[in-house]
């Protein structure tokens, strides 16, 4: 087995002064930089750093991965989706009643700076997983789950064997119909899936003879769609595993129309359905640099859908409420209408909202 993953990993840039070496800034940014690490570390692969322009300040993938003044800005909270409220032992939320959520890590590739996790990952923690068996006893208690979603950080960091012994102990659940992997190793370390024949064996075997495997891709501009990247999808479609991918429109990043479906396309053509666009969430040192208002990012997401055809517009635009996962339908009459796509309480699913619109709120909870 190729560990040329593991080497990547431990020689990725997570000091001011490390990344300097890379990057042109002053000497007051990369003070700055060094205190934004102090709170919220910073990791970034040599292969996501290639993919930044040096000479472009305003750079989209620069923005996502370097810390900024902008996350001095405490505005928000950390727990914007109830998420807290919803664990049920360490490392284990259940928020919607067909869906366990396993949190495998605290640790991903790269750190992205948007991350609506920034209260754990890197950090030291006690919301990630402790004890896997007992997460496999309350799944096997509960019928009524039929899917599994094992995220993190990026659970696609762990061992090998470690991923082997998820998979083998959630097969063994009869009322699971599938599981899912939540991952930016695809653009972050795509290594990691081309240095791993046995990773993808383990996939195949699964997918085809066990339970089905949905790898969720996380991209959201398609200069993070490289050659290798491209490479390492095609190792996994032929691992006969299922892909889908969220986007997270973020200001300065993907909030052009033209930018949002070319992504989609890209995706599209290297066998990834598209799946969400979520509406950053009002996370604290996250909201003020990187979410658009909800009137903004309407507008964003159907001009996109205008130069896209079938399936390739299939996503749908929400954002993760306390409440459940919110579609953001349209505006009529003065109002914006939302939908329940998922919720916490059954009894809201498929319910219909509205809201005055306005121009500044970014998030269900601002509105009038």
């Amino acid at each position: 087995m190729n560990d040329d993953w593991r080497r990547e990993l431990k020689i990725s840039v997570r000091t001011a002064e490390h990344l300097a070496r890379h990057l042109s800034m002053s000497t007051r940014e990369q003070k700055r930089i060094s205190e934004a690490i102090e709170r919220h570390p910073m990791r970034i692969t040599h292969h996501y750093l290639s993919l930044i322009n040096g000479d472009d300040p305003a750079d989209p993938i620069r923005k996502m991965v370097v810390p900024s003044i902008e996350e001095f800005n405490l505005l928000g909270q950390y727990d914007t989706s109830g998420e807290l409220v919803n664990t049920k032992m360490p490392g284990l939320q259940h928020k919607y009643s067909q869906t366990a959520l396993i949190l495998a890590t605290n640790r991903c590739a790269t750190y992205c700076r948007y991350c609506f996790r920034k209260r754990l990952i890197g950090l030291e923690t006690k919301e990630i997983l402790h004890r896997f068996s007992d997460a496999v006893k309350y799944i096997e208690k509960h019928e009524e789950i039929t899917n599994v979603l094992i995220s993190g950080g990026d659970p696609m960091v762990l061992p090998t064997d470690v991923i082997e012994r998820f998979l083998d102990r959630l097969s063994g659940v009869e009322h699971l119909r599938y599981i899912r992997i939540g991952t930016k190793v695809t653009v972050a370390l795509p290594e990691r899936i081309l240095g791993d024949t046995k990773l993808l064996r383990l996939f195949h075997e699964y997918s085809m003879h066990k339970k089905p495997i949905n790898v969720v891709t996380h991209i959201n501009h398609p200069s993070e769609i490289t050659a290798k990247t491209v490479a390492a999808i095609r190792a996994l479609r032929r691992a006969s595993v299922a892909l889908s991918n969220q986007t997270v429109l973020l200001k300065g990043v993907n909030d052009e129309p033209a930018t949002l479906a070319a992504l989609q396309l890209r995706l599209f053509d290297i066998g990834i359905q598209p799946y969400y666009i979520f509406q950053c969430r009002p996370v604290k040192r996250v909201k003020h640099n990187f979410q658009l208002p909800l009137y903004f990012g309407l507008q964003i997401v159907e001009e996109a859908k205008r130069m896209l055809d079938g399936p390739t517009k299939r996503f749908r635009y929400v954002m993760s409420h306390r409440s459940g996962k919110i579609e953001i339908l349209g505006i009529s009459d003065g109002h914006m209408y939302f939908k329940y796509h998922q919720a916490k309480d059954p009894d809201n699913l498929g319910r219909i909202l509205r809201r005055k619109v306005d121009v500044t709120s970014g998030w269900f909870d601002e509105m009038e």
